[in-house]
């Protein structure tokens, strides 16, 4: 069970993990970036600083393209949260349908040229929907980390393997989820 308060109190460091999981600008890599996103007692605040640490080792140049050979050539690094699972089967457009009508129920619209499993769009939504008290959110948050968790696994593996720096990124990310995570108490 995900603890909703916890998870709200990261707001801010979604709309970071969202920016740096989309096509890298200039402005992504402000210094005042991470202090304004994380905390010092953020879970993901030593994973993200070292992804911070590999980036600036590189020029913006470099890290585009990184991006697109990263995100865009190697199948195994979608930044597609249902396809490890489904691929293309039925399953994933019946989850995609889910996870669109989740975000309307929170008043996100959804970009017609995006699927609503993208990893950034995900994190978008954490990021800026006002869900903390809505009393459908347990339930539906249930079903958003299944899926960030499911998907995020498997991304991690595929870019340990290739030895990118979105690995630091993406265990951050799992890190923050990690932590809000509540074990529920048998009686």
């Amino acid at each position: 069970m995900i603890n909703l308060e916890k998870l709200y109190g990261f707001k801010e460091s979604f709309g970071f993990f969202a920016h740096h999981l989309t096509y890298p600008e200039k402005l992504d890599f402000h210094p005042k970036m991470i202090e304004e996103s994380f905390s010092e007692i953020h879970p993901a605040l030593v994973h993200v600083k070292e992804y911070w640490q590999q980036m600036h080792e590189n020029s913006l140049d470099e890290i585009q393209e990184m991006y697109t050979d990263t995100f865009d050539f190697q199948k195994d690094c979608t930044l597609f949260m249902t396809y490890f699972k489904f691929e293309d089967a039925k399953e994933r457009g019946q989850m995609l349908a889910k996870l669109k009508v989740l975000y309307e129920m929170y008043g996100l619209e959804m970009p017609e040229s995006e699927l609503s499993d993208f990893l950034p769009l995900m994190c978008e939504f954490l990021y800026a929907a006002e869900w903390l008290g809505d009393p459908r959110s347990p339930k539906s948050f249930g079903l958003l980390i299944a899926v960030l968790e499911d998907g995020t696994y498997h991304l991690l593996q595929s870019l340990e393997k290739h030895g990118s720096p979105y690995f630091h990124l993406v265990k951050g990310l799992r890190e923050t989820f990690k932590a809000c995570i509540e074990q529920e108490v048998q009686a």
